[in-house]
């Protein structure tokens, strides 16, 4: 039999001639792949950093906002106090009002029963109360007579008198 390769010697160098190159290619996708793995594992690290770098900052802001948190929830807290006084103290004031309000009512109706009471006893007395007053004039106009006849006596006894003086 014929071979390509010729004997068995030449297989054996060929054999072992592949077998360095592959071991050479493989050496070589060994390192490309250590490489590349190398360069990932850098930039893995980088982003790792930034993420840490990141994180301390979200704490630190975490932190800060913990405590505003708490100060703004510690005044929350004084203003609800502050918010129950009031409306404690508002609560007395809008009952006091409202005793006010009931006194005025109260004070309201009590008027409005005197003055329907006065108009009915005037409407009642109107025509007693028309007699009065044409009586009270009438009596007024009589003394207004009466003193002027007094007046008038006493005017002629003065002229009597001052007649006689000059007799």
């Amino acid at each position: 039999m014929f071979s390509i390769f010729g004997t068995a010697g030449r297989r054996c160098k060929i054999m072992e001639w592949i077998l360095y190159v592959s071991a050479l290619i493989f050496a070589i996708s060994f390192l490309v792949l250590v490489i590349f793995i190398g360069k990932t594992l850098k930039t893995f690290n980088k982003t790792l950093q930034d993420v840490s770098t990141t994180l301390n900052g979200l704490e630190k802001q975490l932190e800060g906002i913990s405590k505003e948190t708490e100060e703004l929830l510690h005044k929350t807290n004084q203003l609800a106090d502050d918010l129950q006084q009031k409306s404690s103290s508002l609560n007395h004031v809008v009952t006091a009002v409202k005793g006010v309000g009931e006194t005025i009512h109260e004070f309201n109706r009590s008027l409005k029963k005197t003055t329907n009471s006065v108009v009915e006893k005037v409407e009642k007395n109107e025509g007693k109360m028309t007699q009065l007053l044409q009586w009270s004039q009438i009596a007024f106009e009589i003394k207004e007579k009466w003193d002027e006849m007094k007046k008038r006596k006493r005017n002629k006894e003065n002229e009597n008198e001052h007649v006689r003086m000059f007799d």
